[in-house]
């Protein structure tokens, strides 16, 4: 502790009567230390020398009050612990101090095609769930308003995103794991904008460590002109909390702040969805949009795909986040040139980040948008019987290591733990009750089955061998 923070500590103390043993008067020490140094961040408190102390009109009790209002605490101006609990949070680097929900002055970006280029990556994931990450967090935005994305790979951009620890020549150094997670710049020239992660965080696609998605899509908001939102459920509130990908991460707090600054989206939901796919303007454009909403869509294939969703259908695809309204929508020949059209079925494996995907006899194995060397290969390689010629639906459970591949009205299993096929196939209606019928297609979201039959989708329970929920097929768009 430095000596010339002794003086300030020695008055707080006296002012709030501190007769305790010393270890609880060093524990004391570091809260108040703590409150400084997150009044100076976030709340722009600066300390007049040693003069002030703890009263009613103090500065630093001004700041308190200031800090607790902003997030909805009782007004005491005290160091109670609601404010010390939320003062060790982890949570957005930028101060909350602003008298607008967007920046003052209300910078915008004058048009509305913007780039982006993420400078570098973090270990902790994979480049390619860096990049779905950031493309969908840009997706979340891009829904409500009329703007687009673009990734650039090289140059300026409008956008730069970068990983960095401690001090990283922007005059506001990150503090380690825990407290400031990120920053970002409202919209400007140089560092206008930009948006750098805290590397000594750890970053994740799931709810562990901290989202990656989550703190990007608050951060972009800055990085658009919004600043930070009282609203506790509002994205754009400053503390980071666990990100549920089922819930879309926009509160009406948000869309509203976005949408005063660019407007609502062009789009209409009711009969397409806006493509997000991030590319030039000047390359060719992407397929007519089938009507995802209409009353007779079916799927040939459905699986998960590193954090999305894919659904397959004839020669197309569409790529999905379960938390983003928005899809990208594409030529299944235009992500895998060699894989051909109408699909059987597909499965993720994601411990191995790789994904089956059948048709007919055959099967490939695909890492993302690159076709494995030595595929395809025939079914029975995997342990079929050679009277087995196609699959109809195939989903990996990684909760019990199982693969399970449909055929008509009966299903094979795989054990990854045995490493081997059962040989002799079941009833689906035995092992999944209430499912029954030819399956088009099933994936795994959140420990449950989703079972596609013709216009209908089953949602099933696992645990609870029932069916716990009968869906419209397009329940996955915003219809």
């Amino acid at each position: 502790m430095r000596t010339e923070n002794l003086p300030f500590l020695t008055l707080l103390c006296a002012a709030l009567s501190c007769a305790f043993p010393e270890a609880t008067r060093q524990r004391k020490e570091g809260d108040l230390q703590l409150i400084q140094k997150y009044l100076e961040n976030y709340y722009g408190f600066k300390k007049d020398g040693e003069s002030f102390t703890w009263k009613g009109n103090s500065p630093i009790t001004q700041k308190i009050k200031e800090m607790q209002e902003f997030f909805g605490l009782e007004v005491t101006g005290k160091l109670d612990s609601g404010t010390l609990d939320l003062v060790e949070k982890r949570r957005c680097g930028f101060p909350d101090v602003a008298g607008f929900s967007t920046f003052a002055g209300e910078p915008k970006w004058a048009k509305q095609v913007l780039t982006y280029r993420i400078l570098n990556y973090t270990p902790d994931l994979h480049p390619a769930d860096v990049n779905a990450a950031i493309k969908n967090a840009f997706s979340v935005w891009s829904s409500v308003t009329p703007l687009t994305f673009i990734k650039r790979d090289r140059g300026d951009a409008d956008i730069m995103i970068s990983f960095a620890a401690r001090g990283h020549n922007d005059f506001i150094p990150f503090d380690g794991p825990g407290g400031s997670v990120a920053h970002a710049y409202a919209p400007g020239k140089d560092f206008g904008g930009d948006a750098h992660f805290d590397e000594d965080e750890a970053w994740s696609k799931t709810t562990e460590g901290t989202n990656l998605f989550y703190v990007a899509a608050h951060e972009f908001g800055h990085s658009l002109g919004l600043f930070h939102s009282k609203d506790p459920n509002a994205l754009m509130y400053p503390v980071y909390r666990k990100f549920d990908s089922s819930v879309f991460p926009l509160h009406q707090d948000d869309i509203k702040g976005i949408q005063y600054l660019y407007g609502p989206s062009h789009s209409t939901h009711n009969d397409q969805i806006e493509s997000t796919e991030i590319k030039d303007p000047s390359e060719s454009k992407d397929p007519v949009l089938p009507n995802t909403c209409g009353p007779n869509l079916t799927f040939d294939a459905v699986t998960t795909f590193r954090g999305e969703i894919m659904f397959f259908k004839d020669k197309h695809f569409w790529r999905k986040h379960p938390a983003v309204r928005t899809a990208e929508f594409d030529l299944i020949s235009a992500f895998w040139p060699r894989l051909p059209p109408g699909v059987d079925a597909a499965y993720e494996i994601p411990e191995k980040d790789e994904t089956l995907i059948f048709k007919g006899n055959e099967f490939w194995v695909v890492r993302g948008d690159t076709m494995l060397p030595g595929y395809p290969q025939k079914l029975y390689t995997l342990g079929f019987l050679k009277d087995v010629t196609k699959i109809d639906a195939a989903v990996y459970d990684r909760n019990e290591g199982k693969t399970y591949y449909f055929v008509e009205d009966k299903f094979w299993s795989y054990d990854k733990r045995s490493q081997s096929m059962h040989r002799k196939p079941k009833l689906i209606r035995d092992v999944f009750p209430g499912i029954n019928g030819k399956i088009d297609a099933v994936f795994q979201h959140e420990n449950l089955l989703y079972f596609f039959i013709g216009k209908r989708q089953f949602e099933f329970d696992p645990e609870k061998k029932r069916v716990t929920r009968l869906l419209k097929t397009n329940s996955w768009f915003p219809c």
